[in-house]
């Protein structure tokens, strides 16, 4: 309370001060009864633990211009009045429809740069209108006008203002037990009544008194009438001057919503909690409700005020119901008081809390040429709020931040990995004369792995990465795995291309497109809808980017003309891992073969299980899979074919027991040798099993080239 009060004070003051002198009482009630309605309503409503909301300088910035610029039309001031409260009440009702309609989350990702000239702007324009008031000008005059016109200036009020801002600053480094703005407060009125007892008597004087906020309630007879006094004449307002509310009251609840959440944001780092941004905003809506029926100043959670609880103790949301019962309290208690205390006291304390909310440490990013832009869009809209308005500041910094995203966009590529068919193989084992095969044809493919965001910014960039391989590639793979986003534009160009190779003859081939996307888009839902990949046979769709580089190799080896399935079984001299063995080396192996058949889906092997066997393909594939730890399910790993051997690297290093499954794809036939028939083996046929291993040997170390060769060109 001792953090916020003073604060309300001086914002109501400066707000109905701008509508004249005779008004700044008025304001300050308006400061307590707003600390005090806020205090009770929005802690007992919100979920934020903590959080205090008391009045605020971005309210007081708003309201502040919105008076002086009624002023200026000469618009009656008990009008100006009924209006400021309206627009409170017009601010909050928005909030409420914020947070109902789920905004809140979205608030908080307003960029840095809009919210640092927010807050920049919101701080000069506050410092610009208390500096006349400091100095004594109480004439309304702007403050251009002030700094040319000495002769306006009142050195007592100068002195007073300068002494709390001096003792505000410096406080902090003697003492944190008592709040730096009471002691501030205290200092100026100290100040004022030396200055009265020593040097001019007349300032002993209530009435008439410029230099001191004077009666509360201005021309209302209680705190009753201040109330309810403003209400009778709301039938006078009609729609379109409510109407003409709505720019300035969107602008008033977008920033009280932000200085809120920042607020809780900050509030859930220091304590480990995590807020609801919708439920807070409600509360907050509802708080400037109430504040304005009640003929207070709308507010938000305060950052210095909730730093203060939170460091004096407070865990819960009734030490925000407890500050404004205090801030009532204190009113009723000290209401005499608050009518003697220099309004120059009360600017003083504005121009530090002014010069605190200019972001200085935003000057950091002139030290580098990436974040030159992001501090230019910080003086635009410091710029604009004032040589204009906070409305249209508000209007600006938001075109400014979608810039910086599309620059962003723009900025960085879409394209992670190109690589040639050539150096990229599926986890389907080939023999060798089929590895030699794919790499002589692997010209014809190219696999493209795409990241980020498919959308009008990025299409020229897609375009010109993708046009050098549409006249000479047979097979495009996509790999959409890392893609963020798309837009119907993105289709558009991949349908261009799509169209280009079926004029060739060749396919574009995309893979992992079932994904959901982070805003909620699947995307091979919306290329159904357009018709990319559903028109035509040229197009394929696979799950994973394996899968799509298995069936490309299928095209090249040409397995599409005769099924594996009717192939018959191998015999052992066809196998290629014995093409150059003897034939009767083949007859003493085949002695210590075991021939097994394994059904579709049926294992081979577990994980677990001894491995002290060679398995060969005779007909058929199997799938090799890796259990994953603590999870039901399985990584695919290998999948070895018709022709080929699994099972050798266990088999050759005689490690005790298989770490993954191997399942039969489709109906398969099985030479296996155990390892105790090898060993008889080898005593009786040393060179047959040497042999052997040799052959064993060989083919693991073409498999592990081919291995290195890919990711070399995945590093690439």
């Amino acid at each position: 309370m001792l953090v916020a009060l003073p604060s309300a004070i001086a914002f109501g003051v400066t707000i109905y001060a701008s509508i004249g002198p005779a008004y700044a009482g008025l304001g300050a009630l308006a400061g307590i009864l707003g600390a005090t309605a806020l205090g009770l309503v929005a802690p007992s409503l919100g979920g934020t633990n903590r959080l205090i909301t008391a009045p605020c300088a971005p309210a007081a910035a708003v309201l502040s211009a919105f008076a002086i610029e009624l002023v200026q039309h000469d618009v009656d001031p008990m009008f100006i009045v009924l209006m400021l409260t309206a627009l409170g009440l017009v601010a909050g009702l928005i909030q409420l429809l914020l947070g109902f309609m789920g905004i809140g989350s979205l608030i908080k990702y307003i960029p840095f740069p809009v919210v640092s000239g927010y807050l920049t702007g919101v701080g000069l324009i506050i410092i610009g209108s208390q500096i006349p008031k400091l100095l004594g000008a109480f004439g309304g005059q702007s403050l251009w006008r002030t700094l040319i016109s000495p002769e306006t200036w009142q050195w007592q009020s100068a002195l007073i203002g300068v002494v709390t801002a001096s003792v505000m600053l410096g406080a902090p480094l003697l003492t944190r037990a008592v709040p730096a703005a009471i002691l501030g407060l205290l200092a100026g009125v100290l100040t004022y009544f030396g200055l009265a007892h020593f040097v001019d008597p007349s300032m002993l004087v209530l009435e008439g008194n410029k230099l001191i906020i004077g009666p509360l309630g201005g021309s209302a007879s209680s705190m009753f009438e201040a109330i309810t006094g403003r209400w009778r004449d709301i039938g006078e307002l009609k729609l379109s001057q409510i109407g003409s509310l709505m720019g300035t009251a969107l602008t008033l609840a977008v920033l009280l919503s932000i200085d809120t959440l920042k607020t809780a944001v900050v509030l859930d780092a220091l304590t480990r909690s995590r807020h609801d941004s919708n439920r807070e905003l409600v509360a907050q809506g509802l708080g400037n409700v109430a504040s304005a029926c009640a003929g207070g100043m709308p507010g938000a959670g305060q950052m210095g005020a909730t730093l203060v609880n939170l460091a004096s103790g407070g865990q819960t949301r009734v030490s925000g119901v407890v500050e404004g019962v205090l801030s009532l309290i204190a009113f009723l208690a000290l209401g005499a008081f608050i009518a003697w205390i220099p309004v120059a006291a009360l600017a003083g304390i504005l121009i530090v809390v002014g010069i605190r909310m200019i972001d200085s440490h935003s000057l950091h990013l002139l030290q580098s040429q990436w974040t030159m832009l992001d501090f230019a869009v910080i003086v635009v809209v410091v710029g604009v709020a004032l040589g204009y308005s906070l409305i249209a500041a508000s209007a600006v910094g938001i075109a400014l931040a979608m810039l910086l995203f599309i620059r962003e966009q723009l900025g960085s590529t879409i394209i992670r990995n190109k690589v040639d068919g050539g150096n990229r193989f599926s986890k389907r084992i080939r023999l060798g004369h089929e590895m030699d095969l794919l790499e002589r044809r692997g010209d014809r493919t190219v696999i493209v792995e795409l990241q980020g965001s498919l959308f009008f910014g990025t299409k020229d960039q897609l375009y010109s990465s993708l046009e050098p391989e549409l006249g000479k590639r047979t097979y495009i793979v996509l790999d959409m795995r890392r893609v963020q986003s798309v837009d119907v534009t993105a289709v558009h160009l991949l349908t261009q291309i799509r169209d280009s190779l079926i004029e060739r003859g060749a396919f574009l081939i995309f893979s992992d497109l079932t994904h959901t996307l982070p805003n909620g888009r699947n995307i091979a839902d919306l290329f159904d809808q357009m018709g990319l990949t559903t028109t035509t046979d040229h197009v394929k769709v696979f799950p994973v980017l394996d899968d799509a580089v298995e069936w490309v190799e299928d095209q090249l080896l040409g397995d599409n003309l005769l099924q594996a399935a009717e192939l018959p079984p191998l015999e052992i001299y066809e196998l290629e891992v014995f093409s150059d063995a003897k034939e009767e080396a083949l007859i003493a192996l085949v002695e210590c073969l075991q021939r097994r058949s394994v059904a579709k889906d049926d294992r081979v092997f577990s994980s677990g299980d001894p491995a002290d066997q060679l398995y060969l393909i005779r007909k058929g594939a199997v799938r090799i899979t890796v259990p994953v730890p603590g999870k039901d399910i399985s990584r695919h790993r290998l999948t070895y074919g018709r022709g080929d051997f699994f099972g050798g690297l266990s088999f050759i290093s005689r490690a005790s027991h298989f770490s993954s499954d191997a399942t039969a794809v489709e109906d398969t036939e099985l030479y296996v040798l155990r390892r105790e028939d090898f060993e008889m083996l080898r005593e009786q046929h040393r060179r047959l099993a040497f042999h052997l291993i040799e052959a064993l040997a060989r083919v693991l170390a073409m498999r592990l080239s081919y291995a290195d060769k890919e990711l070399l060109a995945m590093q690439d």
